[in-house]
């Protein structure tokens, strides 16, 4: 009997258990009940242990590497551990060993029960494993080996210690097939890491590699893989590639620093071969000077035409026949961008074909501005509740969302990412809803220049009208005109502010770094602390601008702009959008009028009916509605330098966040931090006192007259 236990315990059947762990009734009248206890407990044991058996033989045949790695993990365990012990306690059987045999001729059943019952919890969780593995069809690499993962952390230390073999096993087969997609850039046809764009599949990866890593591997595999398939003139060192083999062949991805480290590590060292080889200086410095053009409105000329060609594609399909489509769709937006460069120094730019409105929410019908105060008091209000929501502007351009994009080839894709980009949209949405704002209340002083002058053509020097009327049609054409020289007043300054302190200082610096030579570093600048303030000698000996340093100094480009916009303050931002949203209700109303804010002497209801000495119902209608405006326009004045001013004093002045969220992980160091300390420095001053010094001037400006700093009586 005790032989055929040993071999129920081997995964063979027997007549003891005709159905599971079940002893059968035939033997329970010979047995005693702690006998019988103990038979069925062995037998749920051996259940257990054939159930396993079959789950694996049942999933070997699975088509997924990980799977059937796995399984022959797990056999391999089972063979060494399980059914060796099942060898050695027979072994100890026949050689009559004391531990399980009671005076040379008698074993008892709660001896054989006592060496198996370590693997009772073990099998258990085992056959849990193997339930919840058949209960899908297939399984991706991340979700399996976060499971096993999950599995291993717990206080029974076998369990652990399997669940963590059979864990690493998965890791191996997975690190195997992201060695051939960062070493060689090759995609396998079955359980593929990545698409055929180099994109990384949902559930390729798990959970423990940070996203930051996982833009690294894509990064990599893009790269090889591209210079490859382009059979370049250069190719990856075959000493490179062994060197990245061997280093991805000490981590797995449970470890997560080291993993981390190892990746950043061989993204570096490609960055800096394709710096070399593929990506050349003369493609960065174009990409820099086009986004700056069109992204930040460098090329003035072409955005102010873009500007007003935009304008007459709202007119063209709001005034459009009944039966045509009034719709705008992107098409007819960038056929704006083409007819907009014609005639500017954007005509024959090949980089203008890059560039692509999107619009999110596709094509829309065209609205004229809003009479509605509704928006703007909303606006408001989360001012007044120091909201923390980060406001858009890339709806004031066309009155929906409107974003520009640029069309990023290889291999420039390598140094501007997606999340730049989208950096590069924001600001031209804003950059654009301040020039447009701009443009328009120009052309609302030049309209009521021409009424004016039109006017007087018939009422010499006076505006007309009765004794009072014409009293009250003065103050109103003065309150007209004072509002139209507010607002153009603050949009000049916060744009001079914006293109010439923050903009073209920034890009210049930039590109002077991007085009300068390496310099050598003079015999008479000593060791750290002797350098000067001249950002020309601050630069150790032959710096060489290697391609992790260029990408944390773009990354720093960025995020000066974002800042030195006021991008990164909610605040601000909401009340600059709330002050645009005004102003252009402020044209609108004027341009509903006629483009004068007086009514005609003849239209009716600009004087009182019966010849009274009464101010007219449109005269009164208009003195509010400016009135109403000019009264919300210097709140909004008032809060923004109160903002700007609270800001500068107790915040730092620098960019929430990374900008760009791309900051190269591993990054080389010394190098790095010497050129970005260059860029960042400017006449002894450090990158955030530098922002802070123009925003103050910025003050300064708004204030010329101290009409915001002089206390308001009580």
């Amino acid at each position: 009997m005790i032989a055929e236990i040993l071999l129920v315990l081997a995964g063979h059947s027997s007549s003891i258990f005709p159905s599971d762990h079940t002893v059968n009734p035939a033997f329970r009248p010979l047995l005693h009940p702690g006998e019988e206890q103990c038979l069925q407990a062995v037998g749920r044991i051996a259940a257990r242990y054939r159930s396993i058996k079959k789950s694996c033989l049942t999933l070997t045949r699975s088509q997924s590497r990980y799977i059937c790695a796995l399984c022959a993990t797990l056999n391999q365990i089972l063979k060494d551990e399980y059914e060796g012990l099942v060898v050695e306690t027979e072994a100890k059987l026949l050689r009559r060993d004391p531990e399980l045999v009671a005076r040379g001729s008698f074993v008892p059943l709660t001896a054989i029960l006592a060496v198996f019952s370590g693997w009772e919890s073990p099998f258990i969780a085992l056959q849990s494993m193997m339930e919840q593995l058949e209960s899908q069809d297939e399984w991706k690499p991340g979700p399996l080996i976060d499971m096993l993962v999950a599995r291993s952390k717990t206080g029974t230390s076998r369990i652990a210690d399997i669940f963590s073999r059979l864990s690493t096993a998965v890791q191996r087969a997975w690190r195997a097939q992201l060695a051939a997609f960062l070493v060689h850039g090759s995609i396998t046809a079955t359980d593929p890491l990545a698409s055929e764009d180099y994109v990384l599949l949902e559930g390729s990866t798990p959970a423990c590699v940070s996203p930051q890593t996982r833009e690294s591997i894509m990064y990599i595999g893009k790269a090889i893989g591209t210079v490859k398939r382009k059979r370049w003139a250069y190719q990856i060192p075959r000493e490179q590639a062994f060197q990245h083999a061997q280093l991805l062949d000490t981590v797995l991805p449970e470890d997560k620093y080291r993993f981390d480290s190892v990746i950043g590590q061989i993204r570096t060292t490609i960055s800096e071969w394709l710096w070399l080889h593929v990506l050349t200086r003369k493609d960065v410095e174009e990409a820099v000077v086009s986004l700056a053009n069109y992204f930040l409105l460098r090329n003035g000329e072409f955005c102010l035409a873009l500007i007003r060609d935009i304008e007459k594609l709202k007119i063209s399909r709001l005034t459009t026949r009944t039966g045509v489509p009034s719709m705008i769709k992107e098409q007819d937006l960038n056929l704006a961008l083409l007819r907009a460069s014609l005639s500017t120094t954007a005509q024959h730019d090949p980089s203008l074909l890059k560039l692509k409105f999107k619009l999110p929410s596709g094509p829309i019908r065209p609205l004229l501005p809003s009479f509605s105060r509704a928006g703007s008091k909303s606006l408001l209000s989360s001012v007044n509740g120091n909201s923390s929501e980060a406001v858009s502007f890339d709806d004031l351009l066309l009155g929906r969302s409107l974003l520009l994009t640029y069309d990023t080839t290889w291999p420039l894709d390598l140094f501007l990412h997606p999340s730049d980009l989208q950096v590069y949209s924001a600001l031209f949405g804003y950059l654009s809803s301040i020039r447009k704002t701009q443009t328009r209340i120009h052309e609302c002083w030049t309209s009521l220049s021409n009424a004016q002058r039109a006017r007087r053509r018939w009422t010499g020097l006076g505006e007309g009208g009765t004794a009072e009327d014409l009293m009250v049609r003065q103050q109103l054409l003065r309150f007209g005109w004072g509002v139209v020289r507010d607002m153009g007043w603050f949009l000049d300054t916060l744009l001079e502010y914006v293109m010439v302190d923050v903009v073209d200082l920034e890009f210049r610096r930039l590109k002077d770094l991007v085009t300068r030579p390496t310099r050598e570093r003079p015999e008479s600048v000593g060791r750290e602390g002797a350098a000067t303030h001249d950002s020309n000698v601050a630069l150790p000996s032959q710096t060489h601008l290697d391609f992790t340093t260029l990408r944390n100094v773009h990354t720093t480009y960025l995020e000066r702009l974002v800042a030195g916009c006021l991008l990164s303050h909610p605040s601000l931002t909401t009340v600059v959008r709330c002050i645009l949203e005004i102003c252009e209700r402020f044209v609108a109303q004027v341009e509903r009028w006629g483009g004068d804010v007086l009514p005609a002497l003849l239209f009716e209801g600009s004087l009182a009916a019966g010849g009274h000495d009464r101010v007219g119902a449109l005269v009164q209608e208009r003195f509010q509605v400016v009135s109403e405006i000019d009264k919300s326009l210097r709140e909004l004045f008032e809060s923004f330098y109160q903002q700007l001013t609270l800001m500068t004093s107790y915040q730092p002045f620098t960019a929430a966040g990374d900008a760009s969220r791309s900051v190269l992980i591993n990054a080389s160091i010394g190098n790095a931090s010497t050129l970005q300390r260059t860029f960042a420095r400017g006449k002894g001053l450090d990158g955030e006192g530098e922002v802070r010094r123009h925003v103050e001037q910025l003050l300064l400006r708004l204030d010329f007259n101290g009409r915001f700093s002089k206390p308001t009586g009580l």
